[in-house]
C-alpha cells in the first residue's frame, strides 16, 4: 500500500518496504508519481519529514525518486561518485538521521560503476587518475582490494563489495548512527541496482 502520510513509516523495516515497493513499480511502468503536486509540496514547506535517507552514486541513472518511484520529501539524498564517504557526507547522513530523525539508510550502488572501473584499472595498471579523482580511486580501492582476484573476472564482485563496506562503515564509524542502531530506531541496508532491468537487490544490512 502506497504511504501517503506527512509522518511516513516509523520503522526501519517499513521505510525498506516502501522503497522495494516503489522500486517493482518502476520496473514494471506502473509508476504512481505519488506526492508530485501542488498540496504535497505547500504540505511540505514548513518542515521536512524523508523515510530514508538514500546515499547513492552520482551516476546519472540513478536518480533515486525515479527508480524508487517516490516524490516530494520522501528521500533525503546524498550523492557522490561511487558514493564514498568524507566528512561532508557522513555529517549530511547524520543530519537525515539525528535531525529529521529518518528511520533508514539505503546504500544504493550498481553495476557499470565508472568509480568501480577506474578502481580495478588501477589495480592492475597501477596508475591512478589526476586530479581530485584519485581521492575516489583511492578511497573505493580499501573495498575493492580483497576481492581483487574475482573482479578481475566478474566486475559486480567489486560493487557488491563497496556497498557492503560503505554500509558496514556507517554502522560502525557513525557514533550517531551506533547508537540508533542499537536502540532500533534507524536501520541500514545495502542495494544493488542493475541498470538495464531497473530492479535493486539487497546487500548486506544492519537492523533491518
Amino acid at each position: 500500500m502506497l504511504e501517503t502520510s506527512l509522518e511516513g513509516p516509523a520503522t526501519p523495516s517499513a521505510a525498506l518496504e516502501l522503497l522495494l515497493e516503489g522500486n517493482k513499480r518502476f520496473i514494471s511502468g506502473n509508476r504512481l508519481h505519488p506526492h508530485q503536486d501542488a498540496d504535497r509540496r505547500t504540505a511540505l514547506a514548513p518542515a521536512q519529514r524523508p523515510f530514508a535517507v538514500l546515499f547513492g552514486c552520482s551516476d546519472s541513472r540513478l536518480a533515486a525518486e525515479i527508480i524508487f518511484d517516490r516524490g516530494l520529501g520522501d528521500l533525503f539524498v546524498v550523492r557522490t561518485a561511487g558514493h564514498v564517504v568524507g566528512p561532508e557526507v557522513l555529517g549530511s547522513i547524520e543530519y537525515g538521521i539525528a535531525v529529521l530523525d529518518t528511520p533508514l539508510i539505503a546504500v544504493l550502488g550498481h553495476d557499470s560503476c565508472g568509480a568501480i572501473a577506474a578502481t580495478l584499472a588501477a589495480i592492475e595498471q597501477g596508475i591512478t587518475p589526476a586530479g581530485f579523482m584519485r581521492d575516489v580511486v583511492e578511497r573505493v580501492m580499501l573495498s575493492v582490494l580483497p576481492v581483487r582476484d574475482q573482479a578481475a573476472e566478474d566486475p559486480d564482485v567489486a560493487v557488491e563489495e563497496h556497498v557492503r563496506y560503505t554500509v558496514d562503515m556507517l554502522a560502525h564509524r557513525s557514533s550517531v548512527i551506533a547508537e540508533r542502531l542499537a536502540d532500533g530506531r534507524c536501520g541500514v541496508v545495502g542495494l544493488s541496482y542493475r541498470l538495464a532491468e531497473g530492479s535493486v537487490r539487497r546487500v548486506g544490512g544492519f537492523g533491518v
